[in-house]
């Protein structure tokens, strides 16, 4: 049962981070532009595209690690790559969520907090 759980919150992991990868990857131009709006009051207003390329990259290395986590975790039982799915996952959502603290987005920064309580039980459960 216990591998059920974690195979369900890597896949929620993997769809999340990779559908957002995606998003910045293929949409970079239109969420430059948007946080440049975003962050214009924070330290971050001259840093947008440098850090939107870190949390692109760690969106991704997120989102392929939980996918060969859950790939590892049925095939053979392995528990490495799930691991450290659930913990970069972890990691890129508390940047996320300092980002959105940053800008005053308290709503957006509520979000990630949704997002994060599954991330940190994959932790625990890979623990």
């Amino acid at each position: 049962m216990n591998n059920i759980t974690s195979i369900l919150i890597l896949i929620f992991l993997a769809i999340t981070f990779l559908q957002s990868g995606y998003d910045k990857l293929f949409y970079w131009k239109d969420n430059v532009d948007w946080l440049k709006g975003h962050f214009s009051k924070t330290p971050l207003k001259n840093q947008v595209p440098l850090a939107l390329l870190n949390i692109l990259i760690l969106e991704l290395i997120s989102g392929i690690l939980c996918v060969v986590g859950c790939i590892e975790l049925f095939v053979n039982n392995g528990r490495i790559f799930g691991k450290y799915g659930a913990i970069f996952s972890c990691i890129t959502l508390l940047m996320l969520l300092f980002g959105q603290r940053l800008a005053k987005d308290y709503d957006g920064a509520r979000t990630i907090v949704i997002y994060f309580i599954p991330a940190i039980f994959a932790v625990y459960l890979f623990n």
